[in-house]
């Protein structure tokens, strides 16, 4: 094992649990809006709505073919009209509603908190994530995750999104540390692996569904405690 100095971590789906968090959002919207009479049948319809359409444009945001404002302009609209609801009678501020909510969720994957604790003693640790600066800040405070991390980089503070290797080289820089000295962890293999790659850094793939992917991480894990024997 290289003796790093720097371990650089992925948020959504590998620390905070996006998928737990996010449902539960979604089901007090659908409770709170009364959604039914907006013409979607079910939560199940407007979950599965939601899942197809926000990986759609966050497939579109990663390279650019969307920006942020219009992500979130044309969200629930475009999940609305999936789900078979009403698109021009969504809520106004439904969603703000939505970020607000989620954002303020606590859930992290398992002993996200213990490992974290435990690579702290030995290592610099930071946040390299693609999300939004005030949604990714309120995260990291509400989930308790905050106070592990030295630097957090988001893509719209860098005006680069993973996998294009300025995020790591702007990263790098803000730590004047160069990329032997450095390793990411996270489960998205275009993203967060291949990204590293292109910045020619080691690479963990955090992979708790055991997916085959095409690329060849440095390591793989199933499970963050995982971590422990690596490093």
């Amino acid at each position: 094992m290289k003796a790093y100095q720097h371990l650089f971590f992925d948020l959504d789906h590998t620390l905070w649990d996006y998928d737990r968090n996010v449902s539960e959002s979604l089901s007090e919207l659908y409770t709170s809006y009364a959604l039914v009479n907006l013409g979607i049948p079910t939560f199940e319809k407007f979950s599965e709505a939601f899942h197809a359409v926000n990986f759609q444009l966050w497939d579109w945001y990663n390279v650019g073919k969307i920006d942020k404002i219009n992500l979130r302009k044309e969200r629930f609209p475009r999940i609305f009209t999936h789900a078979g609801g009403l698109a021009d009678a969504i809520p106004a501020g439904f969603e703000e509603d939505f970020m607000d909510r989620t954002s303020s969720k606590p859930h992290v994957f398992p002993h996200s908190k213990e490992i974290l604790g435990y690579l702290k003693g030995k290592y610099k640790i930071h946040v390299i994530t693609n999300g939004f600066n005030e949604s990714q800040a309120k995260k990291l405070k509400s989930s308790g995750l905050d106070i592990y991390f030295d630097l957090v980089v988001t893509s719209e503070t860098t005006g680069h999104k993973k996998p294009d290797p300025r995020i790591f080289h702007y990263t790098m820089d803000q730590l004047q540390t160069k990329s032997e000295d450095c390793l990411m962890i996270g489960d998205n293999p275009d993203s967060d692996i291949l990204g590293a790659q292109r910045a020619g850094i080691d690479q963990v793939f955090f992979n708790p569904e055991r997916k085959e992917i095409a690329l060849s991480p440095t390591y793989e894990i199933h499970h963050l405690r995982e971590l422990e024997a690596l490093l």
